[in-house]
């Protein structure tokens, strides 16, 4: 019992507010405390039973968080993203010529892990970037205290202009001088970038741009300058390729690459200092599929890596991966893993809930996937669409009584029973 967390340290992460990633204190926070979380320890019916009330509701909680904290792993359509974005960022940073550098798109339907896959990847960039240079920029100017932030995080505003793209750029740095009118901004966001050391400038949500808008054309335009300031792109969003944004580049089959023009409007605000054109690696972040026997193996593998983190009284090995669960597993979900895991999650905590303890098609089956999420745009594809699941009335066997804190139903219940 020695690895459950004190009632104290529960109670901080009940209450504790997930900071932004879109700031630096949030991406640092995020950056350091990613693989911090102590998951519940793995116990028996037997061993829970032996529990007071007070330490089961404990314990009970810490599952519920580790349900919903699982680790973030690696598939190998995953695998293919980290090593491209990681190549591009890390050979980008150690170029000393004068070249305006190569960046990436990342592109994906919605819950596929595009974002936390590219921020692992620019966590652990910035993690041995700070380290072998002592956590100060190798480029600072002697004498001054700017932070050194190696990557900084951006998400595209939902209706994204010039201006409050350059916003959304400087609050990550917590600047909140708004009184500028856009060359100032640019000019301000240039000096951001170049001051706190950032090698990697990550735009989330980049297909929230409406390519038939002026402002949006101008916004992406402006973007693409950044990458004159020695800092690495990484664009993030959902079908990049037909959103739009490729409409003014070109396929170079020579260095596989898509070529855009060089920036008219940002030469206007004085930030485009060469001809060169901009070059972006596009790469797809797919769900998994279930046709090939390395396709099937490599799904079971990720629900072999599920099982072994779920916290599950009657769990068995296999419970995911053996019969017909892995092709009902594909069925519910498309092979999405954000739709895997939510199911996962929501499934976990009916199984607690009941009491059964384990999860079969059957309570599955009762699960319906809801993915209200105000911070995405369905318009811009953000939320995709759930696979319909067959519904199965099933009787509930409750295996065994529970008497927890969290369960409590009141005084009626206590009268009732007594």
């Amino acid at each position: 019992m020695s690895d459950l967390l004190s009632p104290h340290i529960l109670a901080e992460l009940v209450t504790a507010q997930p900071l932004r990633r879109d700031t630096y204190a949030g991406w640092t926070h995020h950056r350091m405390t990613r693989n911090q979380f102590v998951p519940a320890p793995r116990l028996t019916a037997d061993q829970w039973g032996l529990m007071t009330d007070r330490d089961k509701s404990h314990y009970d909680l810490h599952r519920t968080f580790t349900h919903v904290n699982m680790p973030l792993q690696e598939t190998p359509m995953a695998l293919k993203v980290s090593r491209l974005v990681n190549r591009r960022i890390r050979n980008n940073a150690l170029k000393k010529k004068d070249a305006t550098l190569s960046g990436v798109m990342v592109s994906g339907w919605g819950y596929q892990g595009k974002t936390a896959t590219v921020c692992e990847v620019a966590s652990a960039f910035e993690d041995a970037w700070l380290d072998i240079h002592g956590f100060r920029s190798p480029d600072a100017v002697r004498g001054t205290l700017d932070l050194h932030a190696p990557v900084a995080y951006v998400q595209t505003p939902v209706t994204a202009t010039p201006k409050s793209t350059c916003q959304a750029m400087l609050n990550f740095f917590d600047d909140t001088n708004r009184s500028m009118t856009l060359p100032q901004l640019v000019h301000q966001v240039a000096q951001s970038l170049e001051a706190h050391g950032v090698k990697a400038l990550i735009l989330d949500d980049i297909t929230r741009l409406r390519m038939h808008r002026a402002d949006d054309q101008d916004t992406l335009d402006l973007m693409r300058a950044f990458m004159s300031l020695n800092v690495t792109l990484i664009l993030v969003g959902v079908d990049i390729a037909g959103s739009g944004l490729l409409r003014e580049a070109r396929w170079n089959a020579k260095k596989r690459q898509w070529v855009f023009p060089p920036s008219e409007q940002a030469r206007v605000f004085g930030l485009e200092v060469t001809q060169t054109e901009r070059r972006f690696d596009l790469i797809e972040l797919e769900p998994f599929r279930y046709s090939t026997s390395p396709q099937i193996q490599a799904f079971i593998d990720h629900l072999g890596g599920i099982e072994e983190n779920l916290r599950l009284l009657e769990s068995w090995p296999g419970m995911l991966t053996d019969g017909g669960m892995p092709e009902y597993l594909m069925r519910r979900t498309g092979g999405v893993v954000g739709l895997l895991q939510r199911l996962i999650e929501d499934g976990a905590q009916e199984a607690m809930d009941s009491g059964q303890e384990f999860l079969d098609e059957s309570l599955l089956d009762e699960i319906v996937i809801s993915l209200d999420d105000p911070s995405r745009d369905p318009a811009a594809g953000e939320v995709p669409s759930v696979p319909v699941g067959t519904t199965r009335t099933r009787t509930k066997k409750v295996k065994r009584g529970r008497n927890t804190t969290l369960d409590d139903r009141g005084p009626a219940a206590h009268a009732e029973g007594a």
